[in-house]
């Protein structure tokens, strides 16, 4: 297939990418390097050495003999660009990826919070609208996210996508409908997602766009088959407190000897699933797709559930680290219970990777070969998400002495 992956220069994308075209496809990527931006605004690197894109693309073609095209692009913002590039190339599907990832960079002022919302559903109904306008019948597989189901406990799985309900009609009549799963947005971030839900849910209704979404969990881990292949191919890793995910920030922390650092209770349950198992997902996705006028097929794209406080010390017993209580800068249950259902990723044949030492050791090993470029005074996650709470958190690089500050 001719694939599109939009956002393909990014922690996911990039993978996916070397993944989908390891498997023979014709993969072009279209990317407006924010990620990198963002970066540079931040004063942070990835932990990982990371080379251009178009060096990248070059190492790929000579290690394997296979290009993958790069095309600048940005999808917020250039729709005639968008509409010109997918009427020129006519693409078998597309992978969306390009969109802000991160709910601290969302919350962290109100300029970004206009920039998530701008840039990611302006970027996602451009797409949408540009199918249309093509009558470009091309599989769209989206990267979605648990977090649209929030994470309050209510103690029964969390189904994937749609949830069965009973209504009383007027005369009194007992029917039953499937409705989307209510949405719950933790974050400015969390709330783009929600509304790329409806947006797909309109245009396949609508249009007979045949559209994938994956409600991804927590992406940990860094290499792939595909990015062990060459240094200039690994993945970028993100340790900060506005891009670092969690287990990969606790890895990170452990391998400088810095406190494993728990916000609030550390009983906030969330999903998990390797880097290796994301991509692998994706490809499944892609080779699944839904008819013309279905509705929209939702995977939950999640491998396991874990207790924050039960990953900290998992990785101090392993590691032999320290752990830091901090305030807590979300706005969030203190405690909450998640049970998820994954059964049709299952059914097609995942076989998921799950915790265990051998991965997460393998993780710390690229930590500590790369731990010259941390910059200890990024790894705090300092994010508030109102101005009530207005944490900053600081403490020295031992972390001993941790105060909050308004």
């Amino acid at each position: 297939m001719k694939i599109a992956v939009l956002g393909g220069d990014g922690f996911v994308g990039w993978p996916t990418s070397l993944h989908l075209s390891d498997a023979g496809h014709e993969i072009h990527i279209l990317d407006n390097l924010s990620r990198r931006w963002i970066d540079t605004e931040l004063g942070v690197q990835s932990l990982t050495p990371m080379d251009s894109i178009q060096e990248r693309t070059r190492i790929w073609h000579a290690e394997t003999g296979r290009r993958i095209h790069f095309h600048l692009i940005d999808l917020a913002r250039d729709y005639e660009l968008l509409k010109g590039w997918l009427g020129k190339h006519r693409p078998d599907a597309i992978v969306h990826f390009a969109e802000q990832r991160a709910a601290p960079y969302s919350m962290k002022s109100d300029r970004h919070k206009n920039y998530t919302v701008n840039n990611n559903v302006n970027a996602t109904h451009n797409l949408l609208n540009a199918l249309v306008e093509l009558d470009l019948d091309a599989h769209l597989v989206h990267l979605g996210t648990m977090g649209v189901y929030g994470y309050s406990t209510v103690g029964a799985a969390i189904p994937e996508g749609y949830l069965p309900v009973g209504i009383e009609t007027a005369d009194g009549r007992a029917v039953s409908q499937e409705i989307l799963y209510p949405a719950n947005p933790g974050s400015i971030y969390h709330m783009t997602k929600c509304l790329d839900q409806l947006l797909f849910q309109f245009y396949a209704k609508n249009d007979g766009l045949r559209i994938t979404d994956l409600h991804q969990g927590i992406v940990w881990g860094t290499h792939t088959e595909q990015t062990r292949r060459h240094t200039q191919l690994i993945n970028r890793f993100d340790y900060d407190g506005d891009y670092g995910t969690v287990l990969n920030r606790f890895l990170i922390q452990a391998a400088i000897g810095y406190p494993l650092t728990v916000h609030g209770t550390g009983g906030q349950t969330r999903a998990f699933i390797h880097i290796q198992d994301s991509v692998r997902c994706i490809e499944i996705a892609l080779k699944n797709p839904p008819v013309r006028g279905s509705r929209v097929e939702i995977f939950n794209q999640m491998t396991e559930t874990h207790r924050v406080r039960d990953l900290a010390e998992m990785i101090a017993k392993m590691t032999g680290s320290k752990i830091a209580w901090l305030p807590n800068p979300r706005k969030e249950a203190p405690e909450n219970d998640l049970i998820v259902k994954n059964e049709k990723f299952l059914g097609l044949g995942l076989e998921p990777t799950t915790l265990g030492e051998g991965l997460l050791g393998e993780i710390v090993d690229v930590a500590k070969k790369y731990a010259y470029r941390v910059d200890r005074t990024r790894v705090p996650a300092v994010s508030a998400w109102t101005k009530d709470i207005a944490i900053k958190v600081e403490h020295d690089p031992e972390g001993k002495r941790l105060k909050s500050v308004s």
